[in-house]
């Protein structure tokens, strides 16, 4: 049943409906607190409101409840990355790409810190990356 509510939720987040999608994430969560697939979806749809501390806070649960959910690491990294603290947010999408080495997505948003760092060297490295498994901008 938990899982219901997270499989609508995300169909709530494609919509564009974060609050009720919100709701389903808190419905599935408190069906299952160990689920960890729920907490990295609520953070996703924080994530679409902007509210990146609580997006933080879920993706921490997450990643406690299952270490190789490189989506997590992602979305916290954006996170991070959105309030600025671009290391922080490196060292995410670093473990984003080592759990799934082809997250191609995982490279071109590390590709765009670095960019935005002044690092060109490894921004062109992460941006080849992406393009050579499929990721368009």
């Amino acid at each position: 049943v938990a899982q219901a509510f997270n499989n609508r939720g995300n169909a709530y987040v494609s919509l564009g409906q974060h609050e009720r999608a919100i709701n389903d994430f808190d419905e599935a969560i408190r069906l299952n607190p160990e689920y960890a697939n729920a907490y990295n979806s609520r953070a996703s749809a924080f994530l679409g409101l902007g509210q990146f501390e609580r997006v933080i806070q879920d993706t921490d649960e997450a990643i406690r409840l299952n270490p190789q959910l490189h989506i997590a690491y992602f979305n916290r990294g954006y996170a991070y990355s959105s309030l600025g603290q671009h290391e922080r947010a490196i060292e995410d999408l670093d473990e984003a790409v080592r759990v799934n080495p082809n997250y191609a997505v995982g490279y071109y948003l590390r590709g765009l810190i670095y960019q935005e760092l002044g690092k060109s060297k490894e921004a062109e490295r992460d941006f080849k990356k992406a393009k050579e498994l499929g990721f368009t901008p």
